[in-house]
Formats: C-alpha cells, sequence, structure tokens
C-alpha cells in the first residue's frame, strides 16, 4: 500500500509540473525575437495596458500590452477589456498574421484568460 501512495504522490507532482509549464511566463521581447518558437503555444505575459479598442455590442476587441520589453496585441472575445493603465496577466496562445522577408507580421496573443492585477 506504501508503494501505490508513493506512486499515486509522484503521479500527481509531474502532472503539476506538467500544467505549470503549460502556460508558462515570456518577456514580449522573447516573443518577438523568436516568434517561430511560440507559434501556437500557450504562454503568459504580465504588463500593463497601453491602449484598448472596444466597440459596444461587437464580440471583438483588442487592448495592448507593455510588459516592459516590448508591446502586444491582445485580441479578446471576453468581457469588458481592461483600460489603459491596468495592470494585467494575460495568458493564451501566440500567432502571427504573417510572415514577409523573414519578419513576423502581426504578432499577438489570443486571450484565453485574463486576470486584472491590483
Amino acid at each position: 500500500m506504501a508503494k501505490s501512495v508513493r506512486l499515486f504522490c509522484v503521479a500527481l507532482l509531474g502532472a503539476f509540473l506538467i500544467t505549470g509549464c503549460a502556460a508558462r511566463g515570456v518577456r514580449v521581447a522573447e516573443l518577438k525575437d523568436r516568434p517561430d518558437k511560440y507559434d501556437n503555444k500557450t504562454v503568459s505575459v504580465t504588463g500593463v495596458v497601453t491602449s484598448s479598442v472596444g466597440i459596444p455590442f461587437v464580440p471583438f476587441q483588442m487592448y495592448k500590452v507593455d510588459d516592459g520589453s516590448g508591446e502586444i496585441y491582445v485580441p479578446s472575445r471576453s468581457g469588458r477589456i481592461p483600460t489603459k493603465g491596468a495592470r494585467v496577466q494575460v495568458k493564451g496562445k501566440v500567432n502571427e498574421l504573417g510572415v514577409f522577408g523573414g519578419r513576423s507580421i502581426g504578432l499577438h496573443l489570443e486571450e484565453s484568460h485574463r486576470k486584472i492585477k491590483s
């Protein structure tokens, strides 16, 4: 029985470690320098909202987050968008509109979860 309890604890610890790595925090500069490394992967960015655009009754909104190393656009389809100056932690998938001349165009973070920090 002790062996099965130990095995269960190891499996549970492994699950927590894997879950924690799935949405690891990265710097915006790193996303811009190596967009291919993070393409379609879930990451977390923490920073300050520098601008936001939302139209009432339209489900598509967008805001820009600056983490001190750079800015990234964050399209959102959930709830009210954060206002300029709000400190946020955003989790989502990194994506781009395309690549032109070896440079990423339209790099953005598709929001899946947002937390406004005080």
